[in-house]
């Protein structure tokens, strides 16, 4: 991001989808290829113009172009095993060794980003530990993975190939999104692990290697405690950042996303305890629906944060991503709003800190 520009403004990376997407990504109904390029193109167009005109500085594609926002990674590798929930939610488990299948599935979508917008872009990947937990099980995949670790350490060469082509495409900003670690804020989950600790060491380690000397691109972390889960009335893990401080700052990268708006997040005052030379992408923008924060409430949210880390760190972007799982029902224009009062509290801020 320009060091120029006080409190750059971004989203997470999932944005809503609508019915019509929805149902593009589900074939429903099946088109020919060519048909369905050109529809999901003019929908990417619209996710990003939306953000354009909210004032948002750092966009991306709002991740239309994948079924599944960490199944993803099936479209990169052999030796997954596809399939859809009752409620037509899809899944992805782990059945066979993995290998490469279409590297630049992902970077694909950087390529069309760059033709559309002149912001900077930014582009996810799922972590390895994240897949991991999600898709590692203990009767389907071992075969092929008896020790879940070892599926996760399988997921590293084929995500860090796509992280290198993202960079060549052009992308301003790789994050790897990583609910996963940041669940050990939370003391009933460490409570479930025999050494919690260690659990959240080997995360951060594969992380590690996914990114390690990687150049040429700014590198980000998305830590929540899966906030976006409001959105389907999930619980949010509770527990400041604290237990895993130590953690975080072994981290291999330049920013942190961590979220804000939830009592259950703790004090600002644990951004003391971070590496100076981390970039903090505060979540000030509470992302369950029907709660539309207003820029007011947003700047005092950063100015919070900014009482504890210099302003010159701090970057604006949701609590999470605006679609949690593939599915979620959530409004788009509920989304525009919130992305516009976000960019409104940022122009505040940088007349406030100039």
């Amino acid at each position: 991001m320009s060091k120029s520009l006080l409190f750059p403004t971004s989203v997470v990376g999932s944005l809503p989808r609508p019915a019509f997407v929805l149902d593009l990504i589900n074939d429903r109904p099946p088109l020919p290829p060519e048909r369905y390029q050109h529809e999901m193109e003019a929908a990417v167009r619209f996710a990003v113009a939306m953000q354009e005109h909210a004032g948002i500085d750092v966009i991306t594609d709002g991740e239309w172009w994948r079924k599944s926002y960490i199944g993803v990674i099936a479209e990169l590798a052999h030796g997954f095993e596809l399939g859809t929930f009752p409620d037509r939610r899809p899944f992805t488990l782990a059945t066979g060794k993995l290998s490469p299948k279409t590297p630049g599935f992902i970077a694909r979508e950087v390529t069309f980003l760059k033709q559309i917008t002149k912001k900077l872009v930014k582009s996810t990947l799922p972590s390895p530990a994240l897949l991991g937990e999600r898709m590692w099980h203990a009767e389907k995949s071992a075969k092929a993975y008896p020790n879940r670790d070892d599926f996760v350490r399988a997921c590293v060469p084929i995500l860090r190939r796509e992280l290198e082509l993202v960079r060549d495409a052009g992308a301003d900003i790789a994050q790897i999104d990583d609910p996963h670690l940041c669940l050990f804020v939370d003391p009933e989950v460490r409570a479930k692990y025999a050494d919690p600790d260690a659990a959240a060491a080997f995360a951060v380690d594969m992380v590690n290697e996914v990114v390690g000397g990687i150049t040429g691109i700014k590198l980000a972390v998305h830590l929540c405690r899966r906030a976006g889960g409001r959105a389907r009335g999930e619980a949010c893990h509770c527990g400041g950042y604290g237990p895993i401080i130590k953690h975080l700052n072994r981290l291999k990268v330049h920013h942190l996303t961590m979220e804000f708006t939830a009592p259950q997040a703790g004090d600002m005052d644990v951004f003391r305890e971070l590496r100076e030379d981390f970039e903090i992408g505060l979540g000030c923008v509470d992302v369950t629906p029907g709660q539309i924060d207003s820029p007011a409430t947003i700047a005092s949210r950063v100015r919070k944060a900014a009482e504890f880390v210099a302003p010159q760190r701090i970057t604006l972007n949701p609590d999470c991503g605006f679609a949690p799982g593939s599915g979620a029902a959530v409004s788009i224009d509920e989304a525009y709003r919130k992305l516009a009062n976000e960019a409104e509290a940022a122009r505040i801020l940088r007349q406030e800190f100039a």
